[in-house]
């Protein structure tokens, strides 16, 4: 079995367990992406971190302004990235610069040059050369970058438009990304964008979105530079898809050990209680739908992921409705 086999057994395990259909599952994903990707550029911000600015406003004592202006810019970047994913929208010049602003609005820099004066933070493409580190050899000259990158839209247009299975699918989002990276179209944010356009193109095609994890960074740089140096994606392609099986089997790992710790819990009659406790799920949010889930397994005596995965059961059966954000909305239940 390939690399890029077991991956597409491991996302179809992912799937069968009910993974990516638990309650805030997206929500919690994307903010892991987030903050591997930021933390590959130098952000100290964790997850958990991460979960109170966005969804508090609670600022991470001792970490910099910057670090998490970084993580909130790069949170607007994907909002914009999966609505655009999830309408279809063709790649552009113009689409990647508007992306690019929102990674870098208010991190970027303005660059003064005999050419004329830009700035990373509006999403303008640079008009300087760059070289890959101390001593390392140069990206494409800046006179080359417009007409690569036009040309890049139009090479994921048209891959984009032909019948592939996941696993081809997988390997057009790892080749896009080093493709972008090659070119280096902006003087900052290139990784952040390179990263931000594999998982549009993920989660375009309904996959589970791939995450480079931070303790992976020196193995990332090195597949790139493995792959530019011998023109060979198969450097780069290995890496991710060794990526994809350490977080898949990790995330799998995790959720049948929680649901371990769960059947522990439970008495030798655990599905009556399993029963009784989505009723009294169902009829706690009758009376108090602004219920959280938090809420919810204080009330119940059962762990929060316990009473998450009922949630989730209960919405697939369609026996309830979550309605409005995750924050300040509230629960219906269907009869």
């Amino acid at each position: 079995m390939t690399g890029m086999d077991s991956v597409i057994a491991l996302v179809e395990q992912y799937k069968q367990l009910g993974i990516d259909s638990q309650i805030d599952y997206e929500k919690f994903y994307l903010y892991s992406i987030i903050t591997h990707s930021t933390a590959i550029e130098g952000s100290t911000v964790s997850e958990i971190e991460n979960q109170l600015l966005f969804d508090e406003g609670i600022s991470a004592k001792g970490k910099t302004i910057m670090e998490q202006m970084m993580n909130l810019d790069l949170k607007m970047a994907y909002e914009e990235s999966i609505k655009l994913a999830r309408e279809h929208t063709d790649f552009s010049v113009e689409m990647l610069k508007r992306l690019s602003h929102l990674v870098m609005q208010r991190t970027g820099t303005i660059y003064k040059t005999a050419l004329g004066d830009f700035s990373s933070a509006d999403g303008d493409l640079r008009l300087v050369n760059v070289t890959a580190g101390v001593g390392g050899s140069s990206y494409l000259s800046y006179r080359k970058v417009p007409a690569k990158l036009e040309e890049f839209c139009q090479w994921v247009n048209a891959e984009r438009a032909k019948p592939m299975s996941a696993a081809q699918r997988y390997k057009l989002s790892f080749e896009a990304h080093y493709r972008l990276v090659t070119i280096h179209p902006w003087a900052d944010g290139n990784g952040r964008m390179a990263r931000l356009v594999m998982n549009h193109l993920q989660f375009e095609f309904g996959l589970i979105p791939a995450k480079i994890l931070k303790e992976d960074k020196a193995d990332y740089i090195y597949a790139l530079i493995a792959t530019r140096e011998n023109d060979d994606m198969a450097h780069f392609l290995e890496f991710m898809a060794d990526e994809m099986l350490k977080t898949l089997s990790g995330d799998i790992r995790s959720f049948l050990e929680s649901t371990r710790e769960e059947s522990r819990e439970k008495p030798v009659k655990g599905r009556e209680k399993k029963i009784k406790s989505r009723e009294k799920i169902l009829a706690i949010l009758k009376e108090h739908p602004e219920y959280s889930a938090a809420k919810l397994a204080k009330e119940i005596g059962i762990s929060d992921k316990g009473v998450e995965k009922q949630l989730a059961k209960l919405k697939a059966e369609c026996r309830l409705t979550h309605i409005g954000p995750d924050k300040g909305g509230h629960w219906q239940v269907n009869h």
